[in-house]
């Protein structure tokens, strides 16, 4: 059993893969102060901000990612669930921003879990493209999108897992997730592997400080 502390601000639980790679959760936290080399927003299709961690992370940013926002719309219209796109970090810690749809919660029949799968894979891909070596994840959908956590939870670590087997630059991933109750269900999927649609091995490590 992963023990969790109540105060959890410097606990991680750490995945490795063979390759060195890792993957890292920690919470209760605030995407918008991390350091990776990009962040990753839960946005609408719109693309022009919203409230959750897309009104947070516009507000954090400032102007100048709203800006590269309607550039992009202007270009390919509203962005569909499941595809990404980069920006500026503007004033954010986080030098670039990538920008995913995730897919609306509607009972999970209806190409929910494929669609929460794309985002993951998408925006690894195309940080990958950009060369950059490290980025951080919310729980995507899982606010007022209505995707349930214990569902969520292993689309959100297999896909990730999966994506960074063929990355060429990506080697960090974070999950900042937002209270000790998410953090319990991503844990509890990574007590048991059997429920990860992921093949390969992996070593899990936990600390604090």
């Amino acid at each position: 059993m992963i023990g969790l502390k109540t105060r959890v601000q410097d606990f991680t639980i750490r995945l490795t893969l063979e390759s060195g790679r890792t993957v890292e959760f920690d919470g209760p936290g605030d995407i918008t102060s991390e350091t990776t080399d990009a962040i990753v927003n839960a946005a609408n299709s719109s693309l022009l901000g919203g409230g959750g961690v897309d009104g947070a992370i516009h507000r954090g940013g400032g102007p100048a990612i709203l800006a590269e926002c309607r550039k992009i719309v202007s270009r390919i219209g509203s962005l569909p669930a499941g595809q990404a796109v980069i920006t500026t970090g503007g004033n954010l810690a986080a030098m670039h921003v990538l920008h995913t749809v995730g897919p609306i919660y509607r009972g999970g029949d209806h190409g929910e879990a494929a669609t929460l799968a794309s985002c993951y894979r998408e925006c690894i891909r195309l940080a990958d493209e950009h060369a950059l070596q490290s980025l951080s994840f919310p729980a995507i959908s899982t606010g007022a999108y209505g995707y349930p956590v214990s569902e969520a939870a292993p689309i959100a670590i297999s896909s990730t897992l999966d994506a960074l087997l063929s990355a060429s630059h990506v080697a960090r991933v974070r999950f900042v997730l937002f209270d000790i109750a998410t953090l319990r269900a991503y844990a509890r999927v990574m007590e048991k592997p059997k429920n990860l649609d992921f093949n390969s091995s992996y070593r899990i490590e936990k600390k604090s400080s």
